[in-house]
């Protein structure tokens, strides 16, 4: 059997389905290079996604749906012309490329391109045998019963199950006026449990959620070794959460749990490193390359190679390959991440972060896996020399504004820190402080990086688009936390 994952799929879906061919694609550049332009772009989607959803015992959701269409870009300079169509043809195409060459609004006749040879990612960092969409609905609604009846029965205090398999199948088309003709295939999966769990009075209600996910085959979050102990650790928070305090506010130690918490990197750093931002000078770290932004010892790199996870891609949405970029290297500033608009304006190359939500947007600098490397520390030693302070080891929400760098954090799960141990959990605990600043607080870096089960979502303009985050543990000094004890 044919491997469905592969990318060569997706050029032969484009071609029989939609009869799309090199003259045809030809035509549409060259349509869009009848006015002098720097770059010109076509990129064809079509994707297929299903979701099935249980609350209150019963399947009461299922959706499934296509998305379809093709997008035309003409950049000159740092203006960009876009136009887009939900229909894939010769004429769509036809008039998408007269009007993004009319928005671009230049004048003198650009070369006519030549379509290369389709070319093939360098590598497949999610190749499966059974497209994520193509399981049976029927296997999807098991699980989600099984899980349900599972979480139920995991404690009585347990009032409430919601849960949810998300599914999508992504085919791909780049292609670019300097010769780009590249394909892929993206699948993708996601797991998602949410409890509500209630004392005994029934006085008290709390939330323990968790998810999981990633590029690969779908069975494997079928397999009661993978999403048991998902439910558990949601039952858990939940519970825990019935007996948590309020949370001590103030400037403070606080301690980083390793994975997920790697959002408040992605969130106050991540966004800032963007190409676009530095290029507008809006970002607290715009000019700084060379310059010392973190403690010795921090190094953040984002990193769209790691295979299966679900901020990795075999090519951005420009079809540039992805790549691991340094950002921050033993405390000094190295790399932004850029799409081909914002290295070219900038005098970089592009790192393969050039993204967009769908054939319906225009792309931009974005995050695919972004990290702290680990240091060389004993989790355990880090938390002992804490007298008091915080352990955060969850976040939900948060705000960051990127001009000045100033974040908030609202943790979802958090412990008090008394005499070098883990004490009381807490309810209510938020971080506050800014981006630039923040890594220069980092005192302690542990052994134990960790990256998050596959739940990240970006959103940036308007566009969500799936990440990955990590952290090892970490000690920052004297951080300001917002709670609800004086």
């Amino acid at each position: 059997m044919s491997d469905p994952a592969a990318p060569d799929a997706a050029l032969a879906l484009f071609r029989d389905q939609f009869g799309l061919d090199d003259r045809s694609l030809a035509r549409t550049l060259d349509t869009t290079l009848e006015r002098r332009v720097d770059y010109a772009d076509l990129f064809f989607e079509y994707t297929t996604q299903d979701s099935v959803a249980l609350e209150e015992g019963l399947v009461k959701h299922g959706d499934r749906h296509v998305e379809q269409g093709v997008g035309v870009r003409a950049q000159i300079e740092e203006r960009q012309g876009y136009a887009h169509s939900d229909e894939i043809s010769t004429e769509s195409l036809e008039l998408a490329a007269q009007t993004a060459r009319a928005i671009s609004e230049s004048t003198g006749r650009a070369e006519p391109v030549a379509v290369r040879t389709p070319g093939r990612p360098a590598r497949d960092l999610y190749a499966v045998e059974t497209a994520p969409t193509e399981v049976p609905v029927e296997r999807k609604v098991a699980l989600l019963g099984d899980m349900d009846a599972y979480a139920r029965g995991r404690d009585p205090r347990v009032k409430e199950v919601m849960a949810s398999v998300v599914s999508q199948h992504r085919n791909v088309l780049m292609v670019g006026s300097d010769g780009t003709f590249v394909t892929d295939v993206q699948p993708l999966c996601r797991l998602n449990v949410q409890v509500i769990a209630e004392d005994a009075d029934g006085a008290r209600r709390e939330v323990g959620y968790q998810g999981m996910g990633g590029r690969h085959e779908l069975g494997r979050l079928l397999d009661p070794a993978q999403w048991q102990p998902l439910v558990d650790e949601a039952v858990r928070v939940a519970t825990l959460n019935l007996e948590a305090g309020p949370c001590p506010a103030g400037s403070m130690t606080v301690v980083l749990g390793p994975g997920w918490p790697g959002i408040l990197l992605h969130e106050a750093i991540g966004h800032g490193l963007e190409g676009d931002f530095n290029r507008k000078q809006t970002s607290a770290f715009s000019g700084r390359l060379g310059e010392r932004v973190a403690a010795d010892g921090v190094t953040v790199v984002d990193d769209g190679t790691l295979a299966e996870r679900r901020g990795s891609l075999n090519c951005d949405d420009e079809g540039t390959a992805t790549q691991r970029t340094v950002l921050i290297e033993n405390g000094i500033l190295r790399s932004y991440m850029q799409d081909r608009l914002n290295a070219r304006l900038m005098g970089m190359e592009p790192t393969g972060n050039g993204r967009r939500e769908s054939y319906a947007h225009l792309p931009m600098p974005r995050m695919t896996n972004t990290f702290m490397l680990a240091g060389e520390e004993d989790p355990e030693d880090i938390l002992r020399s804490v007298e008091t302070g915080l352990y955060a080891v969850s976040f939900g929400g948060g705000q960051v504004d990127i001009t000045s760098g100033k974040f908030v954090f609202s943790a979802s799960e958090a412990y008090r820190i008394e005499d070098g141990r883990i004490g009381a959990p807490v309810k209510g605990a938020t971080l506050i402080g800014n981006g630039p600043d923040v890594l220069t607080r980092v005192s302690r870096i542990g052994h134990d990086l960790a990256l998050d089960r596959g739940v990240g979502t970006c959103g940036k303009d308007g566009q969500s688009v799936p990440v990955g985050v990590g952290l090892p543990t970490l000690r920052l000094e004297e951080l300001t936390v917002g709670g609800t004890e004086g």
